[in-house]
């Protein structure tokens, strides 16, 4: 477990920001009617921040 984590710490850390940047945009730009399926939800928004997240932070690994 311990040698998973460190192979793909830079791919969590992406998750984490990319879920924390979500729930911020959920929480100051959302979706104003609630007829938006995904940024209408702050759990759907912070699991789809941290899923772009961590594609983001892969294209660039090695």
């Amino acid at each position: 477990m311990k040698k998973l984590l460190t192979q793909n710490k830079i791919t969590l850390l992406g998750i984490l920001l990319g879920g924390i940047a979500g729930f911020l945009y959920w929480n100051f730009i959302g979706c104003s009617n609630g007829k938006c399926l995904i940024k209408s939800n702050p759990y759907y928004m912070s699991l789809y921040g941290g899923i772009m997240g961590g594609l983001i932070v892969n294209i660039f690994k090695k």
